[in-house]
């Protein structure tokens, strides 16, 4: 913000960068958790270890948690001072 950018411009910047590394995490975990079950295909009874509604409702949690958690550090980043942030630096 001291360089320019509006209040808008900072919290799209953390939330875009949360975003990005909520969904990567969500896409390596949904994976493994995939390669999980079917190795343990075999251990479990009446059960389908691939169900497409059990992984998407558990991704769609993960990203909403993270992204929510993200909200506040965003909100804290839009407040901050300008001229207190560049003489930390």
């Amino acid at each position: 913000m001291a360089l320019g950018a509006q209040r808008m411009d900072v919290l799209l910047l953390v939330l875009r960068q949360a975003a990005v590394l909520t969904l990567s995490g969500a896409v390596l975990g949904m994976v493994f958790a995939l390669l999980a079950g079917r190795a343990l295909r075999s251990m479990i009874y009446e059960v389908n270890p691939s169900d497409p509604l059990i992984y998407s409702a558990a991704g769609v949690f993960v990203i909403v948690m993270a992204l929510t958690a993200c909200c506040l550090p965003a909100r804290k980043a839009t407040k901050t001072d300008p001229m207190i942030a560049l003489r930390a630096e």
